[in-house]
């Protein structure tokens, strides 16, 4: 599979979402409170692309579909664009823009502060995640901050979970495949730490003693 091929009608696809929300506040069609439908509505493709960055991993281990790695950083940047775009409407069309009212929203309610830390987390991954970032951090360093999405991930399902208040099963269903994922994750570490200590006992030298003196 060229994922050069996939890369192109895949970037259009994830658009649609947003397409559809701009349509929809542009006509007027969103409902009553169409503020508060914009708003929710790219936060949950925001958690959405992000369970689907998470997803990609285990899905091409198991798979051994390769190509499925090529379309990781364009999934990773849909995520934050969603949630750019999420934030924005907060602040701009919820808040006005109106940053006392905002510190006194975020202060009385704790979804608010997992909602702001998951994406101050977010903003650093956006921004490294080019060619350029990898080879000035270094690939240890690199990858050392980019597992910082973990805590991302948790951040952002408690904010949906916590905001939800009557249909909690979204938010169940999400934090289940959060959970499966991220243990997915421990399970393999867990296992590829087992068969490197296994295979560094095998290949361990051995010690061969060479006589000093040879009968004839």
């Amino acid at each position: 599979m060229n994922p050069d091929l996939i890369k192109a009608p895949l970037f259009f696809v994830c658009l649609l979402p947003f397409a559809h929300y701009l349509r929809g506040a542009w006509t007027d069609t969103l409902g009553t409170d169409s503020i508060e439908v914009l708003t929710r509505g790219l936060g949950g493709w925001a958690l959405t692309f992000l369970l689907v960055t998470l997803t990609l991993t285990p899905l091409r281990k198991y798979t051994g579909w390769t190509w499925l790695a090529r379309l990781r950083r364009m999934m990773g940047l849909y995520t934050f664009f969603y949630a750019s775009a999420h934030m924005t409407s907060y602040l701009a069309l919820d808040q006005g823009f109106d940053w006392q009212a905002i510190i006194e929203d975020v202060s009385k309610r704790p979804f608010m502060v997992a909602g702001m830390l998951a994406f101050a987390l977010l903003l650093p991954l956006a921004i490294t995640s080019n060619d350029l970032a990898l080879r000035r951090l270094g690939g240890r360093r690199w990858q050392k901050l980019h597992r910082s999405v973990y805590l991302v991930g948790l951040l952002a399902v408690l904010h949906y979970s916590w905001m939800v208040k009557v249909d909690i099963a979204k938010p169940v269903a999400c934090a289940l495949l959060l959970a499966i994922l991220l243990g997915w994750r421990l399970w393999w570490r867990v296992r590829e730490g087992r068969r490197i200590l296994v295979a560094s006992k095998v290949r361990k030298p051995v010690r061969r003693v060479i006589p000093l003196f040879v009968k004839k």
